[in-house]
């Protein structure tokens, strides 16, 4: 009868000890997510009802008039307009581009590792020095402008025209993610039975029926993936603005990061900057809410799993 009880409080004690030792494990994690995560997210959500120019021994209470001016700002509006410009072209971009490049890696096995890791090379490449000679390469005296004039006898200002300059920031997104989405995709890929596809060409499917009818609803899971990283990085876009046009021309290319950090760190309001980005969070959040639904309701109305 005694050894029962002897029995559990070693169990309990090596229960302990294991949860003690898992604490022990994920306190770096939880160390990293409390300073640069938690607190400043306290922090920010604090300045929102305050004005301060960082300067200031002490900020002021102002209540809620952060958001009254918010709301009723032309430049956030813009911000607003422009980051789902950016949404817009970038996620069928990106999506057409990565689906492209894993359907590639999958078809050519022999050189499917070289292609893997070349097609992620982009993605680790700095956002400075990708945006930095991009604008070298587009200015009026770069290559590219001198080969246009040479051929047509003319060149577009590829950064002083809104349009275009979007076209090349979003030119330049897709090739950073569509190499690390596709590797998503090649993932997904690897998951469809080739039985599925013995089946359709059985029943006399082409390759785009298969690719329309199998490839794509059996990739659910991959392409529910993508999208919702390439919301959030649609709502995030920073370095490739801020290098190549800061915003310019006329705005055109005006995020919502660098209205953040133009009324921040520019105008020294870090009150209205945090209600801006908190403004900023919750679009990206209703944003990605309405993209997963819809994801959801496409995955079940053609059966994918």
């Amino acid at each position: 009868m005694s050894v029962m009880p002897m029995k559990r409080k070693k169990a309990n004690r090596s229960d302990i000890h294991k949860e003690i030792q898992g604490w022990l494990l994920s306190s770096p994690y939880l160390i990293f997510t409390l300073i640069f995560f938690l607190i400043p997210l306290v922090y920010s959500i604090y300045l929102v009802f305050q004005s301060w120019d960082l300067i200031s021994p002490t900020p002021i209470f102002v209540g809620l008039d952060n958001f009254k001016e918010a709301f009723s700002s032309i430049r956030v509006r813009q911000a607003f307009l422009v980051s789902y410009q950016f949404m817009v072209l970038f996620i069928p971009s990106v999506m057409i581009g990565s689906i492209g490049l894993a359907l590639i890696i999958q078809h050519i096995p022999r050189f499917k590792a070289l292609f893997s890791v070349g097609f992620f090379l982009p993605y680790l490449a700095s956002g400075v020095v990708s945006s930095l000679i991009v604008r070298g390469l587009l200015s009026y005296n770069g290559p590219v402008n001198t080969f246009l004039r040479s051929v047509f006898g003319t060149s577009p200002d590829w950064l002083g025209n809104g349009a275009s300059a979007m076209a090349v920031i979003v030119g330049m997104l897709v090739w950073k993610f569509a190499g690390y989405y596709s590797l998503i995709f090649v993932a997904g890929l690897q998951g469809i039975p080739n039985e599925v596809y013995e089946a359709a060409s059985i029943d006399g499917a082409n390759a785009w029926t298969k690719f329309w009818r199998v490839t794509l609803p059996m990739l659910y899971p991959s392409l529910y993936t993508v999208l919702i990283l390439a919301v959030g990085i649609s709502f995030s876009i920073f370095t490739e603005p801020f290098t190549l046009t800061h915003g310019g021309p006329q705005m055109a290319t005006q995020t919502w990061q660098l209205e953040i950090y133009y009324q921040a760190f520019d105008q020294f309001r870090s009150g209205y900057g945090a209600t801006v980005a908190l403004l900023n969070a919750i679009v990206t959040l209703i944003s990605i809410v309405i993209i997963r639904r819809l994801t959801e309701y496409w995955g079940h109305r053609y059966g994918a799993n």
